[in-house]
């Protein structure tokens, strides 16, 4: 909130759009059940699934409070689809001038050159920028969740992004299957690396319909608790480059699907105490940055 006051000074907002795509990992392409901490609308639970782009904007303009807005193509994979057909849905996105910038989260296995210049093209209207969903640097966590593409690949989306001159936000989830504090500290490793320009990091939720609701019911799997999650963001905030833009701390999932951990209900919480552990040990974002 505060890198986008101080960039458009005036207040911003976000209006999340279903564009009607599907994810390589439901269709086949290398999957058909998703990640498997994914429900069945692939994060877009909150949005009318039989509205147009252009009626959920419209309804995002009328409702909000803002003097600007984001149209942030959320859930599922939003550059997979023919060039044709994504230039169509992002313009109906992009016809009101309240709209500052356009917000497109992929896969890195569904960007290429063709796709990077159309969301490029856009440059010239809005700000622009693509949401990278890696989630973790591991191939084998990778493998253990069904993610569908190995790390190097988003290794290669990024550099296709940078070479056309898109920004980037990647998001990385702390408290998957197997894995602990080093695990999760690589993961922001890459993304520093990266040259991404913002990051959100997602706390794990065990919801409902999903196949680790499953591994969670079965006493398989245990979502960390409270204290342990805020303990290493705390920790990966510290860690952060410096310049890197912090997008969010922690994950929402819609409390009526919500099985555990009951504290991801309390977002307000998470970022309290994790700015009082920062507070607490004298660190701020980027303190500990190249003293791995």
């Amino acid at each position: 909130a505060g890198y986008l006051k101080s960039k458009y000074n005036k207040k911003i907002g976000k209006i999340c759009i279903d564009g009607g795509f599907t994810c390589p990992n439901r269709d086949g392409r290398c999957g058909t059940h998703g990640c498997i901490y994914c429900g069945e609308r692939g994060a877009g639970e909150h949005i009318d699934p039989t509205a147009s782009i252009r009626e959920q904007v419209l309804s995002g303009l009328s409702h909000g409070k803002s003097d600007g807005y984001i149209a942030y193509f959320q859930n599922f994979t939003n550059t997979y689809a023919p060039i044709k057909e994504l230039k169509e849905k992002y313009d109906a996105a992009l016809f009101d001038e309240r709209i500052v910038a356009l917000a497109i989260g992929t896969r890195p296995d569904c960007i290429d050159e063709e796709i990077a210049a159309l969301i490029s093209s856009y440059k010239d209207r809005v700000d622009v920028w693509v949401e990278l969903g890696l989630q973790c640097a591991s191939d084998k966590t990778a493998e253990l969740i069904g993610r569908g593409y190995k790390t190097e690949v988003f290794r290669t989306a990024t550099e296709i992004l940078k070479r056309h001159g898109i920004p980037f936000v990647v998001h990385m989830i702390i408290g998957l299957p197997n894995e602990g504090r080093g695990e999760v500290l690589s993961t922001l490793d890459i993304i520093n690396s990266s040259g991404a320009f913002g990051i959100k990091i997602h706390s794990i939720y065990v919801m409902q319909g999903t196949r680790l609701a499953d591994l969670y019911l079965q006493n398989l799997y245990t979502p960390p608790t409270f204290e342990e999650y805020t303990e290493l963001c705390a920790e990966c905030v510290a860690r952060l480059r410096p310049d890197i833009v912090i997008h969010r701390l922690t994950g929402d999932c819609p409390r009526n699907l919500l099985i555990a951990p009951e504290w991801n209900k309390d977002k307000n919480a998470v970022l309290r105490r994790v700015t009082e552990i920062l507070r607490n040990k004298g660190e701020a974002q980027g303190s500990n940055y190249g003293n791995n």
